[in-house]
């Protein structure tokens, strides 16, 4: 029961409370909110694929190429440190009032890099954009899972794999556009429109959200050792074999750093009176095993969707127009495997069986790439990707709900926010893996024993018949990731799933943010 000066006011905040039935959303709100969280996704969609056609441009007008891999760093290291704090903060002071800070911080970053006047003010600014952008998708998930059952947000997979897809298809060619034939900055710009459009969507929308507030308080020493130390590992995965040596008194002190500060971050989940994450989420079998399913398949996808065209181009022989075309299979496969997967768990109770069926398929195609490489016909290999591909796309949408479905409302920012989270580490992982082969490979061991090399100038003087060896072991490493992914989703116990959106707690004290 709520205590009374829980419910005291007007009798439309005393219905916000108690989650009185007349205060619950209808459809026509629903997909209210669903249109405005899809633009905010598409804010930080569009941001990961528009700015790399872009880069040597923006290198060239700046002058200042040697540190134009921070374009992206920066970025990265922002927005995959602050995705659990948006979760845990949404769980205290409610989703919208941190969507909108989020979607805020983006467009202020958005703005600071199109004015940017030397590259180093860019890495800043975009450290300021990943620093929004590292809520926009994770708030966006919980939301849904706020205002919609298990069941419920299956139905919506197609429509949020369609803002990835149109991101992948349209930011590489929106960022060699303006890029080319207007200005860089515009890739930028392009991002104020459209953040002041899910701002407008979500503000009014969001002030009817259910809320499942508990008393909450943030674990600031927790906060900080997770920071720094996804940081420093994040900085020695990109760094590592590139920038400098893997055995260089830089890297090694920044892994080892990464290593004393994950143990600190450990410690202080034991220990804690409200971690960070709470253990009992983390202990969740639903949750580890579905997060680690999703985060082998997302950076084996991932690291296939950064070196495939290497090896398209440097092994088949295609130009960079060419094998942009040729990766549109690999990226279409996931969403018609989102879709397929979303629909799955709507019919069928066992709603892995689907999913296992295609890990099972996109197994097989990968060691068939692996074992033929270049001997295969292109248009059958084009089929495989695709297949490889569905497989992968099968376990994202069923990870996100099977951990919603499991946690407690109260619990839905924080579990959605670190499944995204060790999902954006083990991408960094696998992506650091597959580079070391291929720079060890194709520079005979030069790329992992030397700094300063890049993927693509070593590709351009190997020899294809070495080149293809070393894709034979990057697609064995990718078959070992979506094992990985395989056994995870095996091992994950299958829950049914609710036939209807979570109560709201109206018991509890409303804290934070009334919307």
């Amino acid at each position: 029961m709520a205590s009374p000066a829980a419910v005291t006011g007007t009798p439309a905040q005393t219905q916000a409370q108690t989650g009185a039935p007349q205060d619950r959303l209808n459809q026509s709100e629903i997909r209210a909110i669903v249109y405005g969280l899809m633009t905010a996704m598409l804010l930080a969609a569009l941001d990961q694929t528009i700015v790399a056609t872009a880069m040597p441009t923006i290198g060239l007008d700046l002058g200042d190429a040697a540190n134009l891999p921070w374009i992206v760093t920066a970025y990265l290291l922002a927005s995959t440190a602050v995705t659990p704090l948006y979760g845990k903060l949404s769980d205290i002071h409610g989703r919208r009032i941190m969507l909108l800070i989020a979607i805020a911080t983006f467009g202020l970053g958005s703005l600071a890099c199109a004015l940017a006047p030397t590259m180093v003010t860019l890495a800043l600014a975009r450290g300021l954009q990943g620093i929004g952008g590292g809520g926009l998708i994770a708030l966006s998930q919980t939301i849904l899972a706020d205002i919609m059952s298990p069941k419920e947000r299956a139905r919506y997979q197609v429509v949020i794999a369609g803002v990835f897809v149109a991101a992948s298809v349209a930011g590489p060619l929106l960022g060699g556009l303006f890029a080319q034939h207007l200005h860089w900055s515009l890739i930028f710009w392009i991002n104020l429109p459209i953040g002041i459009l899910a701002f407008a969507l979500t503000n009014a929308n969001l002030k009817r959200l259910p809320r499942h507030d508990r008393q909450h308080r943030l674990d600031w020493p927790g906060a900080a050792l997770m920071v720094a130390g996804s940081v420093t590992l994040l900085l020695a995965l990109s760094w590592g074999g590139v920038r400098y040596p893997w055995g260089s008194p830089t890297i090694l002190a920044l892994l080892a750093g990464a290593a004393v500060l994950a143990g600190g971050f450990a410690a202080r989940l034991a220990t804690a009176s409200e971690p960070l994450i709470p253990t009992e989420v983390l202990k969740d079998r639903v949750v580890y095993s579905a997060t680690l399913a999703a985060c082998f398949a997302m950076g084996t996808f991932i690291g296939l969707t950064i070196y495939v065209p290497i090896f398209l181009e440097g092994v088949i022989g295609l130009s960079a127009s060419e094998s942009g075309v040729a990766l549109v299979p690999l990226m279409i496969g996931t969403v018609t495997g989102a879709t397929l997967s979303g629909r799955s768990m709507l019919h069928f109770r066992h709603y892995k069986r689907v999913p296992l069926a295609m890990m099972s398929l996109s197994l097989a195609c990968c060691a068939t790439i692996a074992w033929e490489g270049r001997a295969l016909p292109f248009w059958l290999m084009e089929v495989l990707f695709a297949l490889l591909s569905m497989g992968i796309g099968t376990i994202l949408p069923l990870s996100t709900i099977a951990i919603q479905n499991a946690v407690e409302p109260h619990q839905l920012g924080i579990a959605t926010a670190a499944m995204n989270f060790f999902r954006s580490l083990g991408g960094a992982l696998i992506v650091a893996a597959f580079g070391t082969i291929v720079l060890g490979g194709v520079a005979g061991g030069a790329g992992s024993g030397t700094g300063g090399h890049d993927v693509e100038s070593l590709i351009r003087g190997a020899d294809p018949a070495q080149l293809a060896l070393t894709f034979r072991f990057v697609f064995l490493a990718a078959c070992l990731g979506l094992l990985g992914a395989f056994t995870f989703l095996a091992l994950m116990e299958e829950r049914p799933l609710r036939e209807r959106a979570s109560p709201r707690m109206g018991g509890e004290p409303a804290t934070g943010d009334p919307g």
